[in-house]
């Protein structure tokens, strides 16, 4: 997503960040074969995991759960309606599905489930991208 929100210019518009909805890996960095993974696309994965924090609901306007276990937990968390509301399932941007659909965990999808997890997020970014750009009145460059 940094790099769509990069070569689209408005790294000034968009703020993003990443964190987990448990402390298991706290401070560590991506795993592995996910970076491994990033660096043939030309993605850098280089930060590191932290957990998601109640404030988190005040300082951005989208909370995206990778799976619905995790959009409950981010309901549960959440102070009120307009909170809640601002949770949504990742692959809801993500053009190829309809309905509600989990991002699988790449860590038991054998070879190529770094892989297919990263197309899945790249068309959900995209979509996202192209989501925020129109509610947001944010203009994207006609090569998007």
């Amino acid at each position: 997503m940094r790099a769509m929100i990069a070569n689209a210019g408005l790294d000034r518009d968009i703020a993003i960040d990443s964190a987990g909805t448990g402390a298991w890996h706290v401070g560590e960095p991506a795993d592995e074969r996910a970076s491994a993974v990033a660096r043939a696309r030309g993605y850098s994965l280089s930060s590191r995991a932290r957990q998601f924090k109640r404030k988190d609901f005040d300082r951005f306007d989208y909370i995206l759960a990778m799976d619905r276990s995790n959009r409950r937990e981010l309901h549960r968390q959440a102070p009120g309606r307009a909170a809640r509301q601002k949770v949504y399932l990742f692959r809801t941007f993500d053009p190829e599905v309809r309905g509600d659909a989990d991002v699988p965990d790449p860590y038991y999808g054998g070879a190529r489930g770094f892989e297919d997890v990263f197309d899945m997020c790249e068309r959900a970014c995209r979509g996202l991208l192209l989501h925020i750009s129109t509610e947001h009145s944010l203009d994207l460059p006609r090569s998007f």
